[in-house]
């Protein structure tokens, strides 16, 4: 009696009034003579113009009616907050507005060329429950015959005739409202990049005459009391660019006069040449809305203004040739010219080294007045191994300390310092986003005590810049980096024991130069399916090895040098590539399928031949953001697995080439929570053979069983500018085999793993 009881209460039945009946939903069956590609959306379409939409139900049973009920008649009280946050009142068959939706339903099928269409309904009835199910019969579709585009000679119908190769009205295809509307806006677009400034969308009229036998023509016209203003072009009289402008600014001020602008208030903080590169708009030119929208990004991706808005109004008078002008006025409120900012964090790294770190950061947003962004940034840290990487208690790195400091410096100009290129202009006049030229120089400086130290000296050079919104190249000429290190005895031990290691940590020049693509939609949020691919390729050593070579002979295992020091010679490929799909079409749901996968390629050869990459560029697998059931650097190289008590074994599991793969899937919980699961598998393989790591070298024919798989669930917290990510895995098999323990690992990390 109980369940029948608690089901007849949570199936809300129990609280319909009398003589109503519970609405539970439509179903929407259509009649077609012959079935259309787009015979899915269209359903989609007409099943969205239902009203109203039934009460959520689940098995039969919808709890919210009866949280509703409990809060009836009541003004406070337990049962009104319940009925409030968790109840909803029943949606009745006399709400149901059957008129009005085949209404809709027909009027949807006619936007869609069947100008013949019926719709009718039937109402299915229950003791308490009622559905009402529409039928729709479409009839013939109509199809466009002809598109006639307007004669005449004046600007504005030449300029209108002058779209029609890239029309989107095609001979034979259907008739569909919402292709018309988009027509509109296309010819529009245009017209707004002829000079036609003040035309709009709705001027323009359709003609369309059905009365043919399932065909019709469409005649494109423009209304007879469209304003005349819209109906012709106009040029540009006066730019002015106000680098400083303020809601509060009424001070006239003579302006500076550079290239035809009108440049305010004055040099001292941007000198007019820098901030005309980017600007589009130039004086006695056609009025282009491309270039106004171009004027705007580059403007904003300077980096030195908070805002930036651009004003037209109409000249006082034309030219002399009757050409109607307007006058053009950027204004750029600026950003704080200099900031320090400081950071004290806590830092707790994959590796268990916790402690203090403090970064300190500088930036000039106009260091040479030429909005070239200058910043300087100084990190500290001292940081104590608490406790011995998990699953591996042998590893007796408890207590080890680690200090590290540095300073970096990097000069970013706004503009692509290069002659011109064969295949790049380097001036990008068609791109939306400012290109740069950066200059950047470092130093840092490790120590873990009574072990060793490392100083590493880099100094780069290179460009980097944007086409289209979603491809972004970097090219760096020079990339060079200088490793010092010195060692004590404990670590001379270590040393001794393992070549690869002695290579590696070596004192040696890095003679880099690289180039990265990236390719990436998730800036296009409105689509359902975003990928995102990053290839990197990166050279060193070949040009100072060929020099070397034309003066010197090497002989047997002698290598170049470059003011004594030995210089690496490798080629390194990194590729990567993402996948992102959205499983509802809410462009703002959060519950998605993620694919990752990473593969790198770093292959030693000439004056590093028979070794590995240096230690800065080898890779590692495991990690927050990589096979999280294990630590950093806890995976590989091949089916290698450490054993005993040396200090070395954090630092000898990286390699010369890596396999990663993970799958996550992502889910909405409640809001700024989110949940997930997932599978990550991969490992690291060295290119030559190593004595001391037996098992370590690439196989092709048996990598694929050398891979760690681990998988697990987490929970993020994602307030938009900010993600804190909780993830658990655990190990579901090694690359030697069984793990030696399946305990958990816990993940703590800022922002999502990709």
């Amino acid at each position: 009696m109980l369940p029948c009881l608690l089901f007849s209460a949570c199936s809300g039945l129990r609280y319909i009034p009398a003589n109503e009946k519970l609405y539970t939903g439509s179903k929407v069956k259509i009649n077609y003579p012959e079935k259309p590609r787009n015979a899915a959306a269209l359903q989609s379409e007409l099943e969205g113009v239902i009203r109203p939409k039934p009460n959520a139900s689940f098995l039969g049973l919808r709890p919210k009616l009866y949280f509703w009920h409990l809060g009836v008649g009541k003004t406070k009280g337990l049962g009104k907050f319940l009925a409030d946050k968790l109840g909803e009142p029943p949606v009745l068959l006399s709400q149901v507005k059957i008129a009005a939706t085949r209404g809709l339903m027909t009027n949807r099928l006619q936007n869609r060329g069947y100008f013949h269409a019926a719709v009718t309904h039937e109402v299915k009835s229950d003791e308490k429950t009622a559905q009402v199910n529409y039928t729709a019969t479409t009839g013939t579709v109509y199809k466009i015959k002809e598109v006639n585009f307007p004669a005449g000679d004046s600007a504005v119908l030449v300029a209108i005739r002058g779209t029609q190769a890239g029309s989107l009205l095609k001979v034979g295809d259907p008739y569909n409202l919402d292709v018309l509307t988009q027509e509109r806006v296309r010819i529009d677009a245009s017209l707004k990049n002829q000079g036609f400034y003040y035309f709009t969308p709705d001027i323009l009229l359709f003609a369309v005459d059905s009365t043919l036998h399932n065909q019709v023509t469409v005649d494109v016209q423009v209304k007879a009391a469209a304003p005349a203003r819209a109906l012709r072009p106009y040029w540009l009289n006066n730019v002015k660019l106000n680098t400083n402008f303020v809601l509060t600014d009424t001070i006239r001020r003579q302006p500076i006069l550079f290239q035809k602008y009108q440049y305010f208030p004055d040099e001292r903080m941007f000198r007019a040449r820098a901030i005309t590169k980017a600007v589009f708009l130039t004086p006695d030119s056609l009025f282009r809305q491309r270039r106004r929208d171009q004027t705007l990004s580059r403007l904003m991706s300077l980096g030195t203004f908070r805002f930036v808005e651009i004003r037209f109004n109409p000249a006082a008078a034309g030219d002399s040739a009757g050409r109607a002008r307007l006058d053009a006025d950027v204004r750029m409120t600026q950003l704080k010219k200099k900031s320090l900012r400081a950071e004290l964090q806590l830092v707790n790294k994959t590796n268990d080294f916790t402690g203090p770190g403090l970064n300190v950061s500088f930036r000039n947003r106009s260091a040479l007045r030429g909005a070239e962004q200058l910043i300087i940034t100084g990190t500290a840290a001292y940081e104590i191994q608490t406790r011995a990487p998990a699953n591996n208690e042998s590893r007796s790195n408890s207590g080890a300390i680690s200090t590290d400091f540095g300073i970096n410096a990097q000069l970013i100009v706004p503009r692509l310092i290069s002659p011109n290129l064969p295949l790049l202009d380097v001036k990008l006049p068609n791109s939306d986003f400012q290109p740069r030229t950066t200059f950047g120089a470092g130093v840092r400086y490790v120590t873990r005590t009574g072990y060793f130290s490392t100083a590493n000296f880099s100094l780069n050079y290179g460009y980097s810049w944007k086409t289209k919104i979603t491809n972004e190249q970097e090219l760096r000429p020079i990339d060079v980096t200088y490793s010092a290190f010195s060692s004590e005895p404990a670590f001379d031990e270590v040393l001794a024991a393992k070549q690869f290691l002695r290579t590696a940590f070596q004192q040696q020049f890095i003679l880099g130069s690289s180039y990265r693509y990236t390719y990436n939609q998730q800036l296009l949020e409105q689509r359902r399916q975003q990928i995102f691919f990053q290839g990197r390729l990166e050279f060193s050593g070949n040009v100072a090895n060929a020099l070397n070579g034309l003066s010197t002979k090497r002989e047997g295992s002698e290598y170049y040098t470059i003011a004594g020091q030995r210089f690496a010679q490798y080629s390194k490929l990194d590729l990567e590539l993402r996948e992102y799909y959205r499983i509802s079409p809410n462009p703002n749901s959060g519950n998605r399928i993620v694919g990752r996968l990473q593969v790198g390629i770093g292959l030693p050869y000439g004056n590093s031949a028979g070794g590995t990459l240096p230690y800065l560029r080898q890779y590692g697998i495991g990690g927050p953001n990589s096979v999280r059931a294990y630590a950093a650097r806890e995976v590989g190289p091949g089916i290698y697995h450490p054993s005993g008590s040396s200090i070395n074994n954090y630092y000898d599991q990286v390699g010369d080439l890596r396999l990663e793969g993970n799958v996550e899937y992502r889910q909405d919980l409640f809001p700024y929570v989110k949940g997930a699961v997932f599978m990550d598998a991969g490992n690291i393989w060295l290119v030559n053979e190593d004595p001391s790591r037996p098992g370590g070298k690439f196989n092709s024919s048996t990598f694929l069983k050398q891979l760690a798989v681990g998988a697990g669930a987490g929970i993020r917290i994602d307030v938009q500018f900010f993600v804190i990510r909780f993830d658990y895995a655990i190990p579901l098999r090694a690359p030697y085999g069984t793990p030696e323990s399946t305990t958990g690992r816990l993940n703590l990390a800022i922002g999502y793993p990709f």
